[in-house]
């Protein structure tokens, strides 16, 4: 394998919990390899969840405005998890991007790392004629940043550990935006939440967009992609 080869996972509709158990197991396979000869040099899952609410290890519990009896109510379940940022939502017609990578194979640090996960989401926002950028502060992907319109379209929260990232982005292309009524996502009170159905005015093809998001993010991050069997 070459020096910058990463096998690609499209798991489909997956329980949360069952997502995080596959992140554990890939995550497990690279950091137990001698790090200079590892192969690949990393994982990367999309997947589709059913509607979860999940926080961040040092998110705040009251950024989630339901009891457990709501939660119910609406089909959700909710997890604690030790990546980074707060409060978000995952659900049908979301794009959510589990890469375990090597890190200092493929960016200079975090900063770098999470520096091209935007990126990727960016340029895949371009291919619709949506022009998006970072907001400071703020990690993610945001439509007019710093105006009283902005909006997040692309939720970003990591964790590394032993140089190998996990979890990832959460992009929401048809997704259910009533879901987020019931949090402050990723812990704010003053931001919205958008998709790309929803800026597009119509529902786009989600495989389509699925292909051309890893498309980016190959390219971004200089990586060989060879998808799973």
């Amino acid at each position: 394998m070459n020096s910058r080869q990463v096998v690609f996972h499209d798991a489909g509709l997956l329980d949360y919990g069952q997502a995080w158990e596959l992140q554990e197991h890939y995550h497990q396979l690279l950091a137990t390899q001698p790090d200079e000869t590892r192969d690949p040099k990393g994982y990367l899952i999309f997947v589709e969840h059913p509607h979860v609410y999940t926080l961040g290890l040092h998110g705040d519990q009251n950024n989630l405005l339901i009891d457990n009896n709501f939660l119910n109510k609406i089909g959700a379940t909710y997890y604690k998890v030790n990546r980074g940022g707060d409060i978000t939502y995952h659900g049908p017609g979301q794009i959510v991007g589990y890469p375990i990578l090597d890190i200092k194979r493929f960016a200079t640090g975090i900063k770098d790392y999470v520096f091209k996960l935007e990126q990727a989401v960016v340029n895949t926002l371009l291919q619709f004629k949506i022009e998006a950028s970072r907001l400071p502060g703020a990690t993610g992907v945001w439509l007019d940043a710093g105006t009283p319109s902005e909006r997040k379209i692309c939720a970003i929260g990591i964790r590394a550990s032993r140089g190998i990232s996990m979890h990832g982005f959460a992009f929401n292309i048809n997704t259910q935006l009533d879901y987020f009524r019931w949090i402050n996502p990723c812990g704010f009170l003053d931001k919205g939440v958008t998709s790309l159905q929803k800026e597009l005015g119509t529902a786009v093809n989600f495989d389509q967009t699925k292909e051309i998001l890893l498309d980016e993010i190959a390219k971004v991050f200089e990586m060989t992609i060879v998808k799973a069997l």
